[in-house]
């Protein structure tokens, strides 16, 4: 999911050459949802819900950024909180509707800011998503913008420790045709939230072996005002 600022110069991408590219980076995402298939379960589900669910409190304003089907939304809204989710893809939206009619799913763009103001939710949930984000540093200044001062940000995104990189090969985690852009260890995503000025980050690495755990699930605050 990208967010460039439309006008902002520094971004390399722009004018119509930039509307050529991003129309075609949503159509491939469309693409993707439309392949899918109906009955899919999240990778690591039970490792996710423990994390999202350990976090979330009733009445929290909460987004689900990059909701997919809707899954982790149903759960925030089981767990009490007042949740929007959003996609860049028609085609998870309508899987997403179609399964919890009852909740907040819209579209937003790839190539723009959040449609929300700022310090509009007490919780963020971005699970496997910012591995997908091709300008990390103005997404995670967009989250931080719609995130409440001292609110919560909860990310999940793939693991690649050094010893699973030497055991299985880049080739492994980095397909050539795949859609991961960013591949994170603790330290860099520990790194990146820091930088952008989150505070009380916290990253852990699990599932699976010591050295090889799968899955980095990562809590950080945004600062105060």
């Amino acid at each position: 999911m990208f967010h460039v600022r439309p006008g902002d110069h520094s971004n390399p991408i722009r004018g119509a050459t930039s509307g050529v590219r991003f129309n075609r980076v949503k159509d491939y995402y469309e693409q993707v949802w439309e392949r899918l298939p109906e009955r899919l379960q999240p990778p690591e589900l039970d490792l996710r819900r423990r994390f999202l669910l350990s976090e979330v409190g009733r009445g929290y304003r909460a987004l689900d950024l990059g909701c997919g089907a809707g899954t982790f939304a149903a759960m925030l809204a089981a767990a009490g909180a007042v949740v929007t989710g959003v996609e860049v893809a028609e085609a998870a939206l309508s899987r997403a509707r179609a399964a919890h009619p009852e909740l907040d799913f819209r579209l937003v763009p790839l190539d723009g800011p959040l449609p929300f103001d700022d310090g509009e939710f007490d919780l963020i949930w971005a699970s496997e998503v910012i591995e997908h984000v091709a300008d990390t540093e103005r997404w995670l200044q967009e989250v931080a913008r719609v995130l409440a001062p001292g609110g919560r940000l909860l990310v999940t995104t793939p693991n690649h420790p050094r010893a699973a990189l030497a055991a299985r090969g880049i080739e492994h985690y980095s397909e050539p045709f795949g859609d991961h852009l960013h591949l994170y260890t603790r330290g860099s995503l520990a790194t990146a939230l820091t930088d952008l000025g989150f505070q009380q980050v916290e990253v852990r690495a699990v599932g699976g072996l010591p050295l090889l755990k799968r899955l980095l699930l990562a809590r950080a605050i945004n600062s105060p005002a």
